[in-house]
């Protein structure tokens, strides 16, 4: 057989185990998980928006609403210290961004991933429709943040003020073109919950990267973050939401922002950065910045008290809250 065979051959070979290979590999089911609506905690609620089933909590009621965004990996549990404070001066609501929480985890739909940005700007204005709020302060934590920055940017009629912990806003960017080609295959898709689930196996070691002080990490609160887990299809709608990364305009449009923003920090925040938060307050037309000591990521579970000190001066000075609401 003559060498250029050999090369053809192996060629093939190669072709044949890259196409079929992933199709050999065992990929287990998930084991114990359930429908999301059976881990409801008695005061949940559920609303059809924007053809999903998004799990949601409110507290309190009035005009001025509250419109609460949780970061990645988290769920309306991270907002368990703000929700009934945010109560007294109107309406507070949290819910679940897909694919988080408790809210449905589609894997097939039509038209649009209602994973992209884009989806979770136009979920979040349709929970403030549902909620009845014409106009909301949105709190967005890490991610959470990007998204309130956007629907401020795209629905600014429908946004009050901004109030961003540990904003996680970086540069425009998102999985090249070609990378997401390759990660939408079949091939990818059948390993992609081996190497999702990774994220499960490493939540802990993020948590405690999370907080300055990892000993106020109960295991109320672990478990607290960890329950989703236990909902059908969280790793393959996990993958979604990677597929769904795209380049965002977030950072150039920051000018059309005109609407007061707090900004919050830890000074011990490993994940995002405080000079990062520090340079998007910099960029903002009417920014304040707060950076609060001995904290990490989470400044509303780390610090409640400070974070609500800190929002009811800056909703006093622009009018949005009177004085009772703590006194």
């Amino acid at each position: 057989m003559s060498i250029a065979k050999v090369v053809g051959w192996l060629a093939i070979g190669l072709v044949v185990l890259i196409t079929a290979g992933p199709f050999l590999v065992p990929v287990p089911a998930l084991e114990g998980t359930v429908p999301p609506q059976e881990l409801a905690d008695s005061d949940s609620r559920f609303v059809r928006a924007n053809g999903l089933t998004v799990h949601h909590k409110v507290v309190g009621e009035g005009e001025l609403g509250f419109l609460l965004l949780h970061g990645f990996g988290a769920s309306v549990f991270s907002w368990r210290a703000l929700m009934e404070p945010l109560g007294a001066w109107g309406t507070a609501v949290a819910f679940d961004r897909p694919p988080f929480g408790l809210t449905e985890r589609p894997l097939a739909w039509d038209g649009p991933s209602p994973y992209t940005s884009q989806a979770q700007v136009d979920l979040a204005v349709a929970m403030l429709d549902a909620s009845g709020l014409e106009r909301a302060v949105l709190v967005g934590h890490s991610a959470g943040g990007t998204v309130a920055l956007q629907v401020a940017q795209r629905y600014p009629q429908r946004v009050e003020a901004l109030v961003l912990v540990s904003p996680g806003v970086g540069p425009a960017g998102g999985l090249p073109p070609i990378l997401r080609f390759v990660l939408a295959t079949p091939q990818a898709r059948r390993l992609a919950p081996l190497l999702i689930r990774r994220v499960r196996d490493d939540f802990d070691e993020t948590l405690q990267q999370a907080w300055h002080d990892p000993n106020k990490l109960t295991a109320q609160i672990v478990a607290g973050y960890e329950r989703p887990f236990l909902a059908d299809d969280w790793d393959r709608a996990l993958w979604e939401l990677t597929l769904a990364a795209g380049p965002t305009d977030v950072r150039k449009r920051l000018d059309e922002i005109e609407i007061p923003v707090l900004l919050i920090t830890g000074d011990d925040d490993r994940i995002i950065a405080p000079a990062l938060t520090a340079a998007l307050a910099e960029e903002l037309l009417r920014s304040e910045l707060v950076v609060i000591p001995d904290c990490g990521h989470v400044a509303h579970e780390e610090h409640p008290e400070v974070v609500l000190q800190a929002m009811e001066a800056f909703l006093l000075q622009h009018g949005l809250v009177g004085r009772t609401a703590h006194e």
